[in-house]
């Protein structure tokens, strides 16, 4: 069994998907902080420079003053305001990966140049595209 353990770890795939995982790991981390650093201000801005981390509902029914305030007397809250904040940079972060992949599809996916060959449609050989006769069976294009 710890042969078979052994081989299944070591495998390609396996191998593979763990430098996956590092890697998106700390793409994450890159990503979040693009999010949260560099996009979130400006949106921050835009909405009136509303500070939705700041939002909450206090269950003990008293008033805090911040976040700070409320977490230094260990009450019990809703913070509805840092869930807002996860939402949004959840939408964003979609956003940001979708541009990316798609970016990186259209690497991918680059049609190549015109091709400078086709198939004869009666002998199925490759012949120039310029070609009015195959050179294999003599058949007119």
């Amino acid at each position: 069994m710890l042969e078979e353990f052994k081989k299944f770890l070591i495998k390609g795939d396996m191998v593979d998907m763990a430098v996956g995982f590092v890697f998106g790991a700390a793409f994450a981390t890159v990503v979040k902080s693009l999010v949260s650093n560099i996009i979130m201000p400006p949106v921050g801005m835009l909405m009136g420079g509303v500070d939705f981390s700041q939002l909450f509902f206090a269950l003990d029914g008293k008033e805090y003053a911040s976040m700070e305030a409320l977490d230094k007397a260990g009450a019990p809250a809703i913070k509805y305001g840092l869930f807002i904040n996860d939402i949004i940079s959840f939408v964003i972060l979609g956003f940001v990966m979708f541009m990316l992949i798609r970016a990186y599809n259209k690497l991918k996916d680059a049609p190549d140049a015109d091709p400078t060959e086709k198939a004869c449609t009666e002998c199925a050989m490759e012949i120039p595209v310029a070609a009015k006769k195959c050179g294999y069976c003599g058949e007119i294009q």
